[in-house]
């Protein structure tokens, strides 16, 4: 999801709160945060964007929520855990060609582990996901989101965790700016039914270097088209 300008600032200050307090209380790792509730009266804001800010950190791994418990700081060392959160302040809303060249680089790795591990089961739900697309296209409708599920489909049967993560993290965005961009008109949702089968195939028959050769072919126009904008 694209995050309004004003919305990313508002968590940023937050973080950056997060981070004063952590020092200013000599807060060690394990140590456990004030509620939500006192934090966010602490720092006037509401307990929506507070949960956000704190969702943040634990996606970066620097902090750790247990249910009933609250919310403590990881086990990395205050000096690392200041470094990195200074870090994630300058991070800023990724542009249309960072998320292509992410994307690009997380779905070869994935479409190569997906070819050595996949389940009779991601084979049905990959199958399945083509078909909706394949439906979509046929009828005449925009397909970006069925598109995207084909492709998440593929980062679940790598059975690598974090390659599924860091799509689904992407992934909303990715979606906003294709419908933004208008990045797939009729002629290449068309070419993408057959350029999704032979991903398929490949996948199907374990054969990894073909799998990774085909999303290489399927990514061309989409690199073209971010590269050539």
């Amino acid at each position: 999801m694209i995050i309004d300008n004003e919305v990313e600032k508002s968590q940023k200050e937050i973080i950056q709160r997060l981070k004063n307090l952590i020092n200013l209380k000599n807060l060690e790792p394990g140590d456990k945060l004030p509620s939500e509730r006192s934090l966010s009266e602490k720092f006037n804001v509401s307990r929506n964007n507070l949960r956000v800010a704190l969702q943040t950190l634990e996606y970066y791994g620097l902090v750790k929520s247990i249910p009933q418990s609250g919310t403590f700081i990881a086990e990395i060392g205050i000096t690392a855990l200041n470094g990195m959160i200074e870090d994630i302040l300058r991070l800023n809303t990724p542009g249309f060609k960072a998320l292509v060249e992410a994307r690009i680089h997380l779905e070869l790795e994935s479409v190569k582990w997906a070819a050595l591990r996949r389940s009779e089961t991601d084979l049905e739900n990959m199958g399945e996901a083509l078909a909706n697309y394949t439906d979509k296209v046929i009828r005449g409708e925009e397909a970006v989101q069925e598109d995207l599920l084909f492709h998440l489909a593929i980062a679940k049967a790598s059975g690598n965790t974090m390659l599924n993560s860091f799509m689904l993290k992407i992934t909303p965005e990715i979606i906003n700016n294709f419908e933004k961009h208008h990045v797939c008109d009729k002629d290449s949702a068309f070419k993408g039914i057959q350029e999704h089968k032979s991903i398929l195939d490949a996948i199907k028959d374990q054969n990894p270097e073909r799998a990774q050769k085909a999303m290489k072919e399927h990514f061309i126009a989409l690199y073209q088209y971010c590269y050539n904008r």
